[in-house]
């Protein structure tokens, strides 16, 4: 009797689970698959569906010969380089700020404000963007009042169109960090940073001796999300540069989507594809790794 119960519990959790399972393999699992057979063939999406050749690695060979490729894997590179320990910086002390100076009515108003650009349309966000970095926009304007008698014509310039993409990465990104810093040090034991006092110790130093390493792996977290999230940013290029001026602005996945939907080079799109599939895998296992043994800690 018991184990007839526990076959239809089990049974009715496998129903439960069954539709986000179909889901999984159906939207995930089997385009990776697919993504690894098309990576090996010379796959053109105009001839249609199956009119593919296999060529083995060829493609992998092909990408470290490819200027567009080096160049997109170069600008990935200093997007993620440039935007991860900034706002991870900016996030920590403006959390910091809000949960230390800050009163808890209004900070919570903060935090929900600083948020908002993370969840926004980023092609409305983006578009808004384009204004402030027109030629009298509000951006460009700021530079002036500072000082800055010819600012360049941000987007069309290339070596700031770069920038102007990562400034707005930042931006977007910053209040979702923000909140998450805040929830952590809500964790952290108010006891600490009062022994501090009585020691001396000041503000400074009770961020750099207290707050900063009881969030480590807060930061921890952030930090590997962040790279794998820069590694992933398409929308502000596709929105305000379309990859440009040359190729100042090209990242992977901009990359891959003009391969696989301009160019309809699906096998090669496809190969860069796979290469950042084992990139962010790779990092996913490497944070899995380091949680496990946090928690054998």
């Amino acid at each position: 009797m018991i184990k007839k119960i526990n076959r239809r519990e089990t049974l009715t959790a496998y129903a439960f689970l069954a539709p986000a399972l179909l889901g999984l393999i159906i939207f995930s699992i089997l385009p990776v698959f697919f993504s690894l057979f098309v990576s090996l063939t010379d796959w053109n999406f105009a001839k249609g569906l199956g009119n593919w050749n296999f060529i083995g690695l060829q493609n992998f060979i092909d990408v470290w010969s490819d200027e567009w490729f080096i160049a997109s894997l170069k600008n990935t590179f200093i997007y993620t380089i440039v935007t991860v320990p900034i706002n991870l910086f900016l996030a920590l002390v403006v959390a910091v700020i809000i949960d230390e100076f800050i009163h808890k009515k209004i900070a919570g108003v903060m935090r929900i404000s600083m948020y908002m650009p993370h969840i926004c349309n980023i092609v409305a966000t983006s578009a808004i963007w384009i204004a402030f970095f027109s030629r009298y926009g509000p951006f460009t304007n700021l530079m002036r009042f500072l000082g800055w008698e010819d600012p360049p014509r941000w987007l069309a310039n290339y070596f700031w169109a770069l920038p102007a993409v990562m400034l707005v990465g930042i931006w977007s990104s910053l209040g979702y960090r923000v909140f998450i810093y805040s929830a952590a040090l809500q964790g952290v034991s108010r006891e600490l940073y009062e022994a501090a006092e009585i020691d001396g110790a000041g503000k400074i130093q009770k961020f750099i001796r207290i707050t900063v390493p009881m969030l480590q792996p807060t930061t921890f977290f952030l930090t590997i999300t962040g790279i794998i999230n820069s590694f992933q940013v398409f929308g502000t290029v596709n929105v305000m540069t379309s990859g440009g001026p040359g190729h100042a602005t090209y990242v992977l996945v901009y990359y891959i989507y003009t391969s696989a939907f301009k160019y309809y080079r699906f096998g090669y799109a496809s190969t860069i594809a796979v290469f950042l599939f084992i990139f962010l895998l790779g990092i996913t296992i490497f944070q899995w790794r380091h949680n496990q043994k946090a928690e054998d800690y």
